[in-house]
């Protein structure tokens, strides 16, 4: 199963993007990972935004699931799961908020779990 991980990037530390997808990697065999492709302080160059967008989305439809890491909003990674539920992906989505989840979150998500374990085990 071919899994892209999906999680906010705009404006975090290498830590925060990297961090939870390198554990991801190291234990799902077939991964896709937008920071493969790191175009953070990019992002507003001319037509950066189309091929960020344009490539995520091929990963997207490339991919059998989505492994989705929130621990706050983010605008792409909302708007990549809804992309994704509407083309039949799996949705698996680790909640680290520790606020309650938007509606659109939850419906749009298959499972929702609370560790990264959890969700990794499940995708495996």
């Amino acid at each position: 199963m071919k899994v892209y991980l999906c999680g906010p990037i705009n404006g975090r530390s290498d830590d925060d993007c990297k961090g939870w997808r390198e554990y991801a990697k190291e234990r799902l065999p077939d991964t896709l990972d937008p920071m493969d492709r790191d175009y953070r302080g990019r992002e507003l160059e001319p037509g950066i935004a189309k091929e960020i967008v344009e490539n995520d989305k091929l990963d997207i439809q490339q991919s059998d699931a989505l492994l989705v890491f929130y621990d706050k909003p983010s605008v792409g990674t909302s708007m990549e799961v809804y992309m994704a539920h509407g083309m039949g992906k799996r949705i698996v989505l680790v909640d680290k908020s520790g606020k309650p989840l938007s509606p659109w979150l939850m419906y749009h998500s298959h499972e929702v779990h609370k560790s990264l374990d959890e969700a990794i085990a499940s995708l495996a």
